[in-house]
């Protein structure tokens, strides 16, 4: 067994494609490797700002041999009247065997020829060497870049190779813009703390050489250690470190020897809010904010930074970084001062300066159709004089933070200043709150807003967003989504969903439908294609999201128009649904009504009643009762009109669940029974009669779910 190492040496490698890269590799390498019979009994690749490596732990000397069995063509084509045809010379010549060695045997679809051959196992190291680069050449990643006069694409130039099999060179070349780079022993060190080459002696000496070189090649370790010291950097000061994940993702691949260094903030930049100082911290200058221990909404005086230079001189890197955090944070605070001096509404007109996009005019034009649409909105809902007032402000300064000084240096704080500087204007609460509420979920995992201000101007910018996006035809295709639409449809549904808001979805993409082509009257509605993504949304947030199986989700969809219709005209009622059904399936109480409910549907297809109809006195005719499972299943459907009705409601569809079990024992008499009937009867009127009982009692399930679309378990 052997160990064999493959380190190539770069420039400095942006930080995402380090974690990328890293990931990648472990995937590639895993795969060429078993698809060339090879399995190691460890694999580890390492990343750096200035290197990417994979180290190959027991590694085979060579393949094993195999016996393989491969398949030719059919007996037919293979031989005529005994006698090898040219289809049976070229596939034993292309297996290297004679025309002797080709046997006919049976298959599922008649006879073909097979060949039994053995394939000696080849020298991993030649494998290796023919595998190794595209390794790292098959890299991808985002702003590549060619250097010299090369065509090899990398997001660095490469600047060393090494390539050992234990203590031996594996020879490997690669030419890029600079020349031919051939693979050594010879690696770097810690650019600052240890300038010379490093020389590697072996592939199993890799992560501990170039640790003394003061290089820690495993970013996981990487992470360890400066989540520790950054965690015991702060408690020496008092504080808590604030720790975002995304940030120390970063900082891990921006260093190979991290020092945690403490530096001071003035006094005076504490009255800023803290949003802005801590996205000057990390998003642009990468430190790590202090919480006050005692009231983690407050920030001490101080912000701890990862060095990659030289511990022994951490003054002097502090003193540098605080004098880059002082320049940013007295601009911040200029920015600051400004704006503040005027009232939030005196940006409106400013507006009209910023296009939202190019055919559908301005920010103002924009906030305009999201004032309107928060009327209807506040239409449906049925709100108080003083909740739409609320609403209507808040809509209308939404984005007016957009045109301040702070969100033009820091585009990552619209909302969070709007929500500052509606406070500092003497706008009420519920406006300032919902200037930055309305912006949430900003994502998947992100938290919902809580005003519902928030939750209804939110609503009505997103579905402007959509409405007209849509309407120009640039509909989402793939992974390409520029606008965000699906982000913007998942939101308008789960916001909805957890503050419970009665919307009608379908009115409200019908009126701005309506409205968009009105505005533009070349343009198609837009209509039909959003609500088909509506729906398609729905469905992938019930399944992902909620957990819902596939074929309950399907259930309360349905492929029919009224059950679409019904899931955008009522969002929380086909939610409920769904995560009822759910729970009926967890407990076993699906199981009991499932069968009968399900039976009598199929036999319903083969009548004419609609699909809405509840009450049997319209559609059934008791003088055409033969046995007495028809009156007791009638006089059951009567009784059970009443509870449907109360069931659908109030969306209490345990009900409904209820009433259906109540009278399964009935449907099965009526199916199974000493007095069953049979539906298909040959008098036509007898027959549509007990057709309409089934398709009531499919009806009456149908208010819950579409029985045949769920799969019995």
């Amino acid at each position: 067994m052997a160990t064999y190492l493959i380190e190539v040496g770069t420039e400095e490698l942006p930080a995402d494609f380090v974690a990328a890269a890293i990931a990648q590799l472990k995937n590639c390498v895993a795969q060429t490797l078993g698809e060339n019979f090879l399995q190691p009994e460890a694999m580890e690749v390492y990343g750096t700002p200035r290197r990417l490596a994979v180290l190959l732990k027991g590694l085979p000397d060579k393949q094993g041999d195999r016996e393989e069995e491969i398949k030719g063509p059919p007996a037919s084509a293979a031989f005529k009247d005994g006698t090898p045809t040219k289809a049976a010379e070229g596939f034993a010549r292309k297996q290297g065997v004679a025309v002797a060695d080709l046997e006919v045997r049976p298959t599922e679809k008649g006879d073909f020829v097979f060949v039994q051959k053995t394939t000696l196992g080849r020298e991993t190291k030649g494998i290796i060497q023919e595998l190794v680069l595209s390794w790292f050449t098959g890299l991808e990643g985002r702003r590549f870049m060619r250097w010299a006069d090369g065509d090899m694409r990398f997001p660095r130039p490469w600047r060393w190779l090494v390539s050992l099999w234990d203590g031996e060179i594996l020879p490997l070349e690669v030419v890029n813009g600079s020349g031919k780079l051939e693979a050594g022993r010879t690696s770097r060190g810690h650019r600052i703390l240890h300038k010379e080459e490093v020389v590697i002696a072996a592939a199993g000496d890799y992560v501990e050489t170039l640790r003394d070189a003061f290089v820690e090649v495993d970013s996981e370790l990487r992470k360890e250690i400066i989540t520790k010291s950054v965690e015991q950097s702060a408690a020496s000061i008092g504080g808590a470190a604030d720790v975002p994940e995304d940030l120390l993702a970063e900082v891990v691949n921006l260093v190979e020897y991290p020092t945690a260094v403490v530096g001071n903030i003035e006094a005076e930049f504490l009255g800023l809010p803290v949003e802005v100082i801590t996205t000057v911290m990390v998003t642009h200058q990468r430190y790590f904010a202090v919480k006050n221990a005692d009231d983690p909404s407050t920030l001490l005086p101080k912000f701890i930074t990862i060095s990659n230079g030289d511990p022994s001189k951490g003054d002097i890197i502090s003193a540098g970084n605080e004098r880059v955090i002082r320049a940013r944070l007295a601009d911040g605070q200029f920015f600051y001062k400004a704006d503040c001096s005027e009232h939030l509404d005196t940006y409106l007109p400013a507006l009209e300066m910023m296009t939202f996009q190019e055919e559908l005019g301005t920010m103002r034009d924009k906030v305009d159709r999201i004032m309107e649409t928060c009327q209807q909105i506040c239409e449906q809902l049925d709100l108080s004089e003083a909740e739409r007032e609320a609403i209507a402000s808040t809509a209308m300064l939404c984005k007016a933070d957009l045109m301040t000084q702070m969100v033009y240096e820091f585009p990552e704080l619209q909302g969070i200043m709007g929500q500052k500087y509606a406070i500092a204007s003497g706008e009420s609460k519920a406006v300032a709150d919902g200037i930055f509420d309305h912006y949430l979920p900003r994502g998947a995992d992100d938290v919902m807003p809580q005003t519902l201000t928030g939750q209804v101007v939110g609503m009505g910018d997103r579905l402007d967003t959509l409405v007209s996006i849509f309407g120009l035809g640039m509909i989402p295709t793939g992974s390409s989504d520029p606008f965000a639409l699906r982000r913007a449809a998942n939101a308008i549904v789960s916001v909805a969903w957890d503050a419970g808001l009665e919307i009608n979805l379908a009115e409200l993409l019908g009126q701005g439908s309506n409205a968009f082509v009105s505005a533009h009257s070349d343009k198609e509605s837009p209509l039909p294609a959003l609500q088909k993504f509506f729906i398609q949304r729905i469905q992938t947030l019930l399944q992902d999201e909620k957990g819902i199986d596939y074929d309950l989700v399907n259930a309360v969809l349905g492929d029919d128009a009224e059950y679409t219709e019904r899931a955008l005209t009522d969002v929380l009622d086909v939610g409920d649904r769904a995560a009822f059904l759910q729970s009926i399936r967890n407990d076993g109480q699906l199981e009991t009504i499932y069968a009968t409910v399900n039976r009598s549907a199929k036999l319903a297809k083969k009548g004419d009643l609609d699909q809405t109809s509840l009450d049997p006195k319209d559609y059934v005719n008791p003088d055409k009762f033969e046995q007495k499972s028809e009156q007791e299943l009638y006089d059951g459907l009567i009784a059970l009109v009443p509870t449907t009705e109360a069931a659908q409601a109030e969306r209490d569809y345990q009900k409904l669940v209820d009433g259906l079990t109540k009278l399964a024992p009935t449907v099965e008499r009526f199916f199974d029974g000493e007095d069953s009937v049979l539906v298909m009867a040959e008098d036509a009127a007898v027959k549509q009669n007990r057709l309409n009982l089934l398709g009531l009692l499919r009806n009456h399930a149908r208010v819950l779910a579409d029985f045949g679309a769920i799969v019995k378990q």
